[in-house]
Parts: C-alpha cells; sequence; structure tokens
C-alpha cells in the first residue's frame, strides 16, 4: 500500500490552526491570564505522513468508535478520532513508564513520534476559503500552587501543538473561559464543553477543530427531492435526498459499497459507505479492520456512479474515560497507578495527578451546499491522594437505510471525522 501524495496529505489539516482566524467574527472574550509571553515555541523539524502514520490513526479511529458504540450505541454516532489522538498525545508528553506505555499502545504510536507526524500534518493541512479547516490546542492551570507544572512539559506542547497556556483560578469564569476559548475555536458550532470544573482538578488540556466546506459540485434545487429512509428499527420516514450521477471515486469490499464526494480544493472528501442489506450496519463495522479500511479506501477507482445522500444534521457528545480503559489505557485514570511525572510534581507527596475525565463533543451537518463539522476534547487531570480506470456499467450508492460516514484527509485516507446515520 503506497500514500500517492503524502505532502498533499498533510497540507489539510494544520494549516486549520492559521487560516481561520476570521472565527474570532463570534468570539467571546477570553480572560484568563496566558503565560504564552514566558514560553517561546521552538522551530522543530516535523515527520511527513506516511502509511505508518495513517494505518495508527486508522486503527485508533477505529478502536475507538466501535468501543463508543459499545457503550453509546450505534445510532448517529459522531466522532473526531483526530481531535482525541491530539488531546491525548498532548497529554502523553506528561507520562511516564507503564503509563506512557499504554497511553502509546492505544494511540498506535511512541508519543514523540506522535509529535513528529503532528507538527507537520498540522503546519500541511490547507484551509481556503470555500474549505476551510481549523484547529487548536491550549492548556489551563490552576492558579493556586498545587502541583508544580514541568516546564519541559509546557515547552513541548508548545512546540509541537502551538498550545497556549492560560492561568487562572478554576473558579465560574474559568468555565466560562474555557467553554467560550472552544466555541471561538468551533466557530460556534461547539457552544460549552464543559458543564463543571471537578474540585481535584488542576489542569484541562484542550484541542478544538472547525470544518466547514462547500462541495466541489454543489447540488442544484433540481437534485433534491423527498424520498424514504429506513431507520435503523425498521420505521420508514421521509426525508430530503440529495441526487446525483456523476464518476465518484468508487469503493467496495464484499460486504459494503461507498462513494466519495470532494470538497472544494480537493483535499477533503466525504466518504460514504453502505453495507449490503443482508449485513446490519452493527456487525459491519465490528468485523472492519484499519488495514480493510485503508485498503478500501486507497483502491477507490472513478465509476459512473448514481448516489442519494440523505440531508442531516445533528451533535453528540460523550465522555471517553470508560472506552479508553477499555482499550487498554487503564493506568491513566487510576489515582493510585497513574504515573504523569512528566507533567508536574503535586504539592503533597500523599497526592498523585491522573486523569479524571475525557470529553468529547461533536456537530455536524450536510446539505445541498456543503458541510460543517466542529469537535472539542477536554482532557481533565486531576491532582489527589487515593481514597479507595471507468468501468462501463453504472455503480449505485443509495443511502436509503443506515450508514458508515467519514470526513477524510483524501491524501493519507486519513479519517478526521468518522460518523453513523440511523435517523436522518
Amino acid at each position: 500500500m503506497k500514500l500517492k501524495k503524502p505532502a498533499l496529505a498533510l497540507a489539510c489539516i494544520l494549516a486549520l490552526s492559521c487560516s481561520l482566524t476570521s472565527l474570532t467574527a463570534c468570539s467571546t472574550e477570553v480572560k484568563a491570564a496566558d503565560l504564552t509571553k514566558g514560553i517561546t515555541p521552538a522551530n522543530v523539524s516535523g515527520k511527513d505522513a506516511d502509511e505508518t502514520f495513517a494505518l495508527a490513526q486508522t486503527g485508533f479511529a477505529l478502536d475507538l468508535f466501535k468501543t463508543a458504540a459499545a457503550y453509546d450505541g450505534y445510532d448517529n454516532l459522531l466522532l473526531s478520532p483526530l481531535s482525541v489522538s491530539i488531546a491525548l498525545s498532548m497529554t502523553a508528553n506528561g507520562a511516564d513508564n507503564g503509563t506512557l506505555t499504554e497511553m502509546e499502545n492505544v494511540l498506535g504510536l511512541p508519543v514523540q513520534e506522535l509529535n513528529d507526524y503532528y507538527v507537520q500534518y498540522m503546519r500541511g493541512l490547507p484551509s481556503e476559503k470555500n474549505c476551510k479547516f481549523h484547529i487548536a490546542n491550549s492548556l489551563w492551570l490552576k492558579d493556586d500552587g498545587q502541583v508544580q507544572v514541568e516546564q519541559d512539559f509546557l515547552q513541548t506542547n508548545a512546540d509541537y501543538y502551538g498550545a497556549p497556556v492560560y492561568k487562572s483560578p478554576f473558579d465560574n469564569q474559568t468555565l466560562t473561559d474555557i467553554n467560550n476559548w472552544v466555541k471561538n475555536n468551533t466557530d460556534g458550532m461547539i457552544d460549552k464543553i464543559l458543564n463543571d470544573i471537578d474540585d481535584s482538578a488542576f489542569m484541562y488540556i484542550v484541542n478544538a477543530l472547525a470544518f466547514d466546506a462547500r462541495w466541489s459540485d454543489v447540488y442544484e434545487k433540481e437534485q433534491v427531492w423527498d424520498g424514504v429512509f429506513t431507520t435503523s428499527d425498521g420505521a420508514e420516514k421521509t426525508v430530503e435526498f440529495l441526487h446525483d450521477t456523476s464518476h465518484y471515486p468508487y469503493f467496495e469490499d464484499g460486504s459494503a459499497v461507498g462513494f466519495m464526494k470532494s470538497y472544494e480544493g480537493g483535499r477533503y472528501a466525504f466518504a460514504a459507505i453502505l453495507p449490503n442489506e443482508d449485513i446490519s450496519l452493527e456487525d459491519y463495522i465490528d468485523g472492519l479492520t484499519a488495514d480493510g479500511l485503508y485498503d478500501m479506501l486507497s483502491g477507490a477507482e472513478y465509476y459512473e456512479t448514481v448516489t442519494s445522500l440523505p440531508k442531516f444534521s445533528y451533535d453528540y457528545d460523550t465522555e471517553l474515560s470508560a472506552q479508553l480503559k477499555q482499550l487498554g489505557m487503564t493506568s491513566a485514570f487510576d489515582i493510585s497507578a497513574a504515573d504523569f511525572t512528566r507533567l508536574g510534581t503535586p504539592d503533597s507527596p500523599q497526592n498523585n495527578i491522573y486523569i479524571g475525565r475525557v470529553l468529547h463533543k461533536t456537530f455536524i451537518a450536510v446539505d445541498e451546499l456543503g458541510t460543517k463539522a466542529g469537535a472539542a476534547t477536554v482532557v481533565e487531570m486531576l491532582n489527589g491522594s487515593a481514597a479507595p480506470s471507468e468501468p462501463e456499467e453504472k455503480k449505485y450508492v443509495i443511502l436509503d437505510r443506515p450508514f458508515l460516514f467519514m470526513i477524510i484527509d483524501r491524501e493519507t485516507n486519513i479519517p478526521l471525522f468518522i460518523g453513523t446515520v440511523t435517523n436522518p
């Protein structure tokens, strides 16, 4: 398996962080003290995305998606594995020994390799007028001296993830500030990620991303008409469908068929995967592997394809600690076993640093003009003591029953978002 244009693959995710400064049009003031002035990001060299990185990202995306579905069900599920992976990679820079090993196993690569890949990947991803992609990271520290945070941890996350550091008392204003920061950096799509601040919290590690792209070929009015969608529970409902017959990248794996529809610029695409009628969405996803998904997407070929895509819009939020524990990242959440000594030192030898919650929230809207999608991930760090070529025939992909979809980086086929539509 070869990545045809790895440089282009990278060219779609991090220019986002620089390109969507226009997001501040909906901005709300953040009042926390910015400590970034004391930290000058170094001009670190990165590593171009390759098959190793793509497979690691795809593997993490599938593992996380399957585990989340086991907890929350498959109905209109939506995750941004990219957002979660970046937030956890930033956190892993503070982990050591067994905790670090577990986090690296779940994420699929050693943390320094993730740093090297991400800094280059984020630099290379383009954001254009009609295809905007914005990524931002930040660190929030409690201003009470309870934990001595390691300067190397802050410096590494500044160097590789461009994360500013905010110092705040973790009161109601801090809650407002973090939520405003997320709202500003998701173009208002995620207006709140935190409902409360844990009394033991001393740090929040936050990632936010926003995607707003116009189809390279938008649907005209005459291509939009009502149709019947059969939901996961067998009910039939009338919804608006987007219809087209065109030469799309088409793929199949014997158990499902699918197509890709590009956004302006061609770097990103919407990929829809429809299981065969005799295979449930749940069974199909359960049998999907990283290698299989990567090969299927990479092997897409242009066919004249008849497609019908329902318009849909929904949001989703979850807390991922149980899912990440099931994937093998257990000690990071254990007050007695967590090792985040490379992140900081508690004020008391009886205390320890560990992860309290991993909060994740997403939004997506697909219509005749394009797609808007946003995501935010917060890793809550606590400080506490233990208590307890074109063929002749046409292909058809009629998405009138539950299907899997992704927004992908077309050059690497890395999933930026992955979700299901069971009830549009």
